[in-house]
């Protein structure tokens, strides 16, 4: 299929590893140009190594107010366009919700949920008719995760901001989606099982949980942000997408 992304322009944040790497490769694989963010400018540099000519890289982090404009204008400078973003951000510190102190609270909302808005209702004011809007948060939408007590809190009040947005940008032809991974294989999820007692263990039971009893790959979630994202997904928006090996049994 063809995706339609050829020399389409897209903003991918937390691009440097994880799931927004993921999405990254697969959008250029696909012909599209990338502009990846992310706070380490060494993980950045190597992605971009990696990824080629249709990659290129700003140093920034998803809570300054000033994120947003400095990664329009480079989409604009070195390519003069912007056909949508792909909003991934790292995950919150560990710990339940009772152990979570204010400051872990206040850190996590202007990143992870302040963060993201702000992206998103920025970038929406720069696309034209066709423009998408994706936002990577996870299962812990449909159900709270052990030991995720902030995402448990951040990331369903983000899939109802991006379900609102659908409906105000979507007279405008921009559509707005949001993808709900389960474990993937990413330096996130392995934390959270090294994080166990015995990590084995806790992989195997979390795999034992899953009806495709295994974590999902990285590339797989990246095919699927990359179809969302492009023209092949046009009459798809306000959707909350499980990408999940089927762990989530709700409908």
């Amino acid at each position: 299929m063809d995706l339609g992304l050829t020399d389409r322009v897209y903003v991918v944040t937390g691009g440097a590893r994880g799931l927004g790497r993921a999405a990254a490769e697969q959008l250029v694989a696909d012909g599209a140009r990338v502009v990846l963010s992310g706070r380490s400018a060494d993980s950045l540099a190597e992605s971009v190594e990696a990824l080629g000519d249709n990659a290129i890289a700003v140093v920034a982090d998803n809570a300054d107010p000033a994120t947003p404009g400095r990664l329009i204008d480079e989409a604009r400078e070195v390519w003069g366009r912007l056909d949508g973003v792909l909003i991934s951000v790292g995950g919150p510190p560990l710990g339940s919700a009772t152990e979570a102190s204010d400051a872990d609270w206040t850190g996590a909302f202007e990143s992870v949920f302040l963060g993201a808005v702000r992206l998103a209702r920025e970038v929406a004011a720069a696309l034209k008719d066709g423009g998408s809007i994706t936002f990577v948060l996870s299962t812990s939408v449909k159900a709270p995760l052990p030991g995720l007590g902030i995402s448990n809190g951040l990331r369903p009040g983000l899939a109802m901001v991006a379900k609102e947005l659908a409906d105000e940008l979507g007279p405008r032809g921009i559509r707005v989606n949001s993808l709900l991974p389960g474990r993937v294989e990413t330096e996130r999820v392995r934390s959270l099982d090294d994080a166990a007692a015995d990590p084995v263990a806790a992989r195997a039971a979390a795999e034992a949980t899953i009806p495709l009893r295994r974590y999902g790959r990285p590339e797989e979630f990246g095919r699927v942000a990359a179809f969302v994202m492009s023209d092949a997904a046009s009459w798809i928006t306000g959707s909350v997408i499980p990408v999940d090996g089927g762990i989530t049994r709700g409908l």
